[in-house]
């Protein structure tokens, strides 16, 4: 191990941490939600330029990472190791810190549509049931269904056969706008979210984007996925 440039690694990174705003702005991604360069500059209490700047170095010494969805980019704490330092230097400290609160619209907060899939707090939980269960399994930065995955929605009336030949993406994790968490998008998220159409599990607002959940819906959710609603 080369000690000399390790401890200028560890050197380098301690100051990276150790500016106000840029502590402001890992301490507010440590809640595990994605965030725009705009809303951790009013974290930080700097300008946007200057938090871009902030960001640029913290990406530069592996605190954060970038996830760019559409015209937006979204940062996010590097990996677990960083949210471990990052806990374990708030125990030195003490304290507690106030949590950071996206200004979504409520009507939307709950259920509702991405393009073509749902989107939400919602689908943001049934995303983790389907990994929690076993349905689904990361490959390479997208998701693919397990044998127990694809048995489970052919009880749902899902043809995976035909969703995988569909000319497009078959399934990949996208990033939430109001949870800032992964729900299901591409092939098979539309899939689902028609079953939840057809089966009248959800009804779509006549004028917005906003999905309400039904009472049969409730019921589906928590015999199927386990979700309380």
């Amino acid at each position: 191990m080369d000690v000399e440039s390790t401890d200028a690694r560890v050197s380098k990174i301690a100051a990276a941490i150790a500016e106000p705003a840029r502590t402001r702005m890992l301490y507010c991604l440590l809640d595990g939600h994605a965030r725009t360069s705009t809303e951790l500059a009013v974290v930080a209490g700097v300008t946007p330029a200057t938090a871009s700047v902030h960001l640029a170095r913290l990406k530069e010494q592996q605190l954060v990472k970038v996830h760019a969805q559409g015209k937006h980019r979204y940062y996010s704490l590097e990996d677990f190791g960083v949210a471990d330092v990052l806990e374990n230097l708030s125990v030195l400290a003490g304290g507690a810190r106030a949590q950071f609160v996206p200004s979504t619209p409520s009507h939307l907060t709950s259920a509702r549509t991405c393009y073509d899939h749902m989107a939400g707090r919602v689908a943001v939980c049934i995303h983790d049931r389907l990994i929690e269960t076993g349905w689904l399994a990361t490959r390479d930065a997208a998701y693919d269904l397990t044998e127990k995955g694809v048995a489970a929605l052919a009880t749902l009336g899902i043809d995976v056969t035909a969703t995988r030949a569909a000319r497009r993406r078959f399934a990949y994790p996208c990033l939430d706008w109001s949870e800032r968490r992964p729900h299901l998008g591409g092939a098979l998220g539309a899939a689902l979210l028609e079953v939840a159409m057809r089966r009248e599990w959800m009804r779509q607002d006549l004028d917005s984007r906003a999905l309400q959940v039904t009472r049969q819906g409730r019921r589906e959710l928590k015999a199927r996925f386990d979700i309380v609603l």
